[in-house]
């Protein structure tokens, strides 16, 4: 059986999701909160498997309780939360904060079909993550005298690169993306030239889906968008591009390319179709990064840029919301190096402004 609590300030919302988890007989309801803080005493007293979690609460946020539940007790959490635009930059702050997933509410028009059954289906899923703590937690813990959690070792010995720089730098994430994403994008150093071309896995409608390249854009302060078919990469300096949703994004002699394409591994966008295209095209001039995420998309695509000679990373176990995708890329040996994700955009700098550096 695995356990739920809804904390929804609405009685009618919140009967909704009674009703809908009542469905399901592998999910049982063990409390309810209808404002942020009870929501977390509810959480510490009831240790539920999985939290549902509105954005919009009286007294405390559900921001802000996402927060304190990640750092205090951590537990998969779930966003359910509306399309409206305040409301979704709430929720990608709770996705960066350790939130696992996101589904929108019901809309009252036909897209409501089935919608039951996607919610039990990924409460089932979310139980499933092993969550970590939230990272501010881990930083207070540092201040106290925590030591830090060791970096793993990179899989293979460094070998020496050709003396070109690299062009451009693709990335791939999932569950927990949000938040290392952020990281890493933040890290990167001033000027930054290369582009960086990005497939995050959205499990969530289009109005989401949309709303995150604005979003992003303002946690890391970058030129962020959406990517457009056709566009050329020479004109993409210092620019973050964005798969767009249900696309896959790829390059092709030069210029980015949109597809509607077959998933891949249940995903469109697909990060191996990226990485693919960009070990094809570039080669060693080119990095592949592959952060936290459930699965393993993207690592034969970042096999693929190893073997080509790109510079490959992967994000390591002990800041991954979901140790799945980099791990697959660890297991097969795609990723030449496997570190944080402030760690990867140092080296991504060095690689962008020095030659004959090691991979």
């Amino acid at each position: 059986m695995i356990r739920v609590l809804v904390v929804e300030d609405s009685a009618t919302m919140r009967h909704a999701l009674r009703a809908a988890l009542a469905t399901d007989p592998e999910l049982q309801v063990v409390g309810e909160a209808f404002d942020g803080g009870q929501a977390v005493e509810l959480v510490g007293r009831l240790r539920p498997d999985v939290v549902t979690m509105d954005m919009m609460l009286p007294t405390m946020s559900g921001l802000v309780a996402t927060e304190h539940i990640m750092a205090e007790f951590p537990t998969p959490i779930l966003v359910v939360s509306s399309a409206d635009r305040q409301e979704l930059f709430s929720t990608y702050n709770a996705l960066a904060a350790g939130a696992v997933d996101v589904l929108e509410k019901p809309r009252g028009d036909d897209s409501d079909t089935g919608w039951a059954r996607r919610l039990c289906s990924t409460v089932r899923l979310v139980s499933r993550i092993r969550v970590i703590t939230h990272p501010r937690a881990r930083l207070d813990g540092r201040r106290r005298g925590t030591p830090e959690p060791a970096v793993q070792a990179p899989t293979a010995p460094p070998q020496l690169s050709t003396d070109e720089r690299i062009k451009v730098v693709a990335l791939g994430a999932s569950t927990g993306g949000p938040g290392a994403l952020t990281e890493l994008l933040r890290a990167l150093p001033a000027g930054f030239a290369p582009p960086v071309l990005c497939v995050q896995h959205i499990a969530a409608s289009e109005p989401f889906a949309v709303a995150f390249s604005d979003w992003l854009a303002g946690q890391t302060g970058r030129n962020v968008s959406y990517a457009v078919d056709g566009q050329s990469i020479r004109t993409l300096n210092g620019r973050i591009l964005l798969a767009p949703p249900d696309r896959h994004l790829l390059v092709r002699e030069g210029h980015l390319r949109l597809s509607e394409g077959p998933p891949r591994h249940s995903c469109r966008p697909s990060v191996d179709v990226l990485f693919e295209s960009v070990a094809a095209e570039y080669g060693t001039g080119a990095a592949g990064c592959l952060l936290t995420g459930m699965g393993r998309d993207g690592a034969l695509g970042l096999l693929q840029m190893r073997a080509r000679g790109g510079h490959t990373f992967a994000q390591d176990e002990a800041t991954c919301v979901v140790y799945g995708m980099p791990r697959e890329a660890a297991l097969l040996g795609a990723a030449g190096m496997i570190m944080p994700p402030s760690r990867i955009a140092g080296r991504l700098g060095e690689l962008s402004s020095q030659v004959g550096v090691r991979r």
